[in-house]
């Protein structure tokens, strides 16, 4: 990190070889100069990490490329946090840390292991500070690919100008000086849930989750919508100037997604009890017109559909709410909609790429699969929400074969399938098996990331019983 600047104005003259060390000797060579021990990023930053993260007591957590080891141990004390350090370099750790892999060993551990490398290790938060600078340009794919491959979240601190403490051998230290944009596209192309990121002077700052298993989950979004009516939209849309959804620091709040399944009248009572309570309220599509008929007026309303029918879903415009558009959708949608309480947002699609690169110089597309709920989610993770409480959110007919608790014809007539999910049976559009199976790819992608409270229907009966993808069956 450049803030070592701050510590040496002049680095000593060192007479040394013009030929580059291999790397791991050459991080040997300067974890050997007590100069390089003065700074470590990642003893300053932990408290971010735990700010953002807040992972639970105990959680399992690598420090990718430790160096020193006092970052990991503000992990494991602070944050009560289990920790494998993981550097190649065996002389990094500070002598008073060493001691410590005997006694505290129920919390602190070292790994020898090169990032380039598959990790031998896996644990379900990453801590990588002061580390993508130094990788070879052409060893970063590679290299955070096994770091999203070993941890399900990672919080990443990368410095973004020239080292200074190379000087001390002759060589230089940082080899990929990028600034912030170019390293969120690295994320973007990997497609990341972007939970929060933030760009300092010096250095930049992402906190991400990677998916597990990325051929499970739907990506496109298009919903019933042909691409060239999608990137039509697009090029539209993002021409009005509405404001973009950007990550939000992580918050202790609770939010409330209301969908339109048929057990939704059933649970008003709790709704609008936890509304008075100060819970935010998240309508999806139709649910916002039901919810205004109940005199709920929610916090947000969220659209990702693109069929031109669905704009009516957006009024009537009230006051306190604000309304988060995916760009895709039909521009009536937006019509009428207040600019100062109305921010787009982008599903995570290739196909979209093109255009946003021509408009934004950043953007953070929000994967999580086919319908506006698998959307929701991930959207207001990113904007830093946790908790969450769905209602209405079913992904099954009622006993009644009703498809929705108000009327949308859209739906009438679809067929009806029976499907066996964990020994009970539910009768389910096609649609509805489509997401219960995305949602299992969600909350797994997840993780501990957010906790979920549903109250009915299919996604309840996965969420507590373990369902898996191949329990949805036909019968």
């Amino acid at each position: 990190m450049t803030t070592v600047s701050s510590v040496f104005s002049e680095a000593p003259q060192v007479k040394v070889s013009n030929v580059r060390p291999l790397e791991k000797d050459l991080y040997k060579m300067m974890w050997d100069r007590p100069e390089y021990r003065v700074v470590a990023p990642g003893e300053h930053i932990a408290h971010e990490f735990l700010r953002q993260a807040k992972p639970p007591k105990g959680a399992s957590v690598l420090d990718l490329g430790c160096g020193t080891g006092r970052g990991s141990l503000n992990l494991a004390f602070f944050g009560g946090l289990d920790v494998t350090m993981v550097d190649f370099a065996d002389n990094c750790l500070d002598e008073d840390i060493r001691p410590m892999l005997e006694t505290q060993k129920h919390a602190l551990r070292f790994v020898e292991a090169d990032l380039s490398q598959p990790l031998p290790v896996k644990a379900a938060y990453g801590f990588c500070t002061d580390v993508m600078e130094h990788i070879r340009h052409h060893h970063v794919d590679r290299v955070l690919d096994n770091c999203l491959a070993a941890c399900q979240h990672v919080f990443f601190q990368i410095a973004t100008e020239d080292d200074v403490m190379g000087q001390l051998v002759g060589h230089k230290l940082h080899l990929s000086v990028h600034p912030y944009e170019w390293w969120l596209k690295k994320f973007i192309d990997r497609d990341c849930v972007i939970h929060w990121s933030k760009e300092e002077k010096g250095y930049c700052l992402f906190y991400v989750s990677s998916w597990i298993k990325g051929e499970d989950v739907v990506d496109a979004g298009v919903l019933n919508t042909d691409e060239e009516t999608i990137k039509a939209n697009v090029e539209f849309n993002v021409q009005r100037d509405f404001m973009q959804v950007q990550p939000h620091p992580t918050n202790d709040q609770e939010v409330m997604i209301v969908g339109g399944g048929p057990s939704l009248d059933k649970h008003l009572k709790i709704i609008r009890q936890k509304r008075a309570d100060g819970v935010k309220l998240i309508a999806i599509n139709g649910a916002y017109k039901w919810c205004l008929d109940n005199g709920l007026t929610p916090s947000a309303m969220v659209m990702v559909d693109a069929r031109p029918f669905n704009a009516r879903f957006t009024q009537p415009v009230v006051d306190h709410c604000k309304y988060f558009i995916a760009s895709q959708c039909d521009p009536t949608t937006f019509d009428g909609l207040p600019k100062d309480r109305t921010y787009i947002w982008h599903t995570s699609t290739e196909l979209l790429n093109g255009i946003l690169s021509k408009h934004y110089k950043t953007w953070y597309p929000v994967p999580g699969g086919s319908t506006v709920l698998l959307r929701t989610i991930p959207l207001f993770r990113m904007l830093g929400f946790k908790q969450f409480h769905l209602f209405g959110c079913d992904s099954c007919l009622d006993e009644n074969e009703v498809h929705h608790a108000y009327e949308q014809k859209e739906n009438d007539g679809q067929l009806v399938i029976p499907v066996n999910v964990g020994g009970k049976i539910f009768s389910c559009n096609p649609w509805m098996i489509s997401q219960a199976q995305e949602f299992i790819d969600l909350i797994r992608m997840l993780g501990n990331e957010i906790e979920l409270n549903i109250y009915d229907g299919l996604l309840r009966h996965i969420l507590e019983t373990g369902a898996s993808y191949a329990d949805i069956k036909e019968i």
